[in-house]
């Protein structure tokens, strides 16, 4: 990885959650359950959301606490963050304790 690789990622903290679709006034014999498709549609969102996270974070670990804190990270953060749940976002959780962390 070089170090534009970031730069020619696209900012994913933008993507949104998928919406549910809406009901149809009246349902057709083929028509596929919508609950169903939604649901499939949301756990892979958020598998690509999870690879994403350690795609992007956990490498970040091999540096050193000084390198990680001039980037602007903490080592327990991202680690938090790595034992989320798969429900919940990780990179948003993270930015997130980050800004409240810069708060306090």
């Amino acid at each position: 990885m070089s170090q534009y690789e970031p730069l020619r990622q696209p900012n994913s903290v933008a993507e949104k959650r998928p919406t549910p679709p809406p009901q149809p006034d009246f349902f057709m014999p083929a028509m596929p359950p919508l609950g169903l498709i939604h649901k499939l549609e949301t756990k892979w969102w958020e598998y690509r959301r999870r690879r994403q996270f350690r795609r992007r974070f956990l490498p970040l670990l091999a540096h050193d606490d000084h390198i990680l804190e001039d980037m602007g990270h903490h080592r327990d953060d991202i680690l938090w963050a790595s034992r989320l749940p798969l429900k919940e976002d990780a990179e948003q959780a993270l930015e997130k304790r980050r800004a409240s962390r810069k708060a306090a």
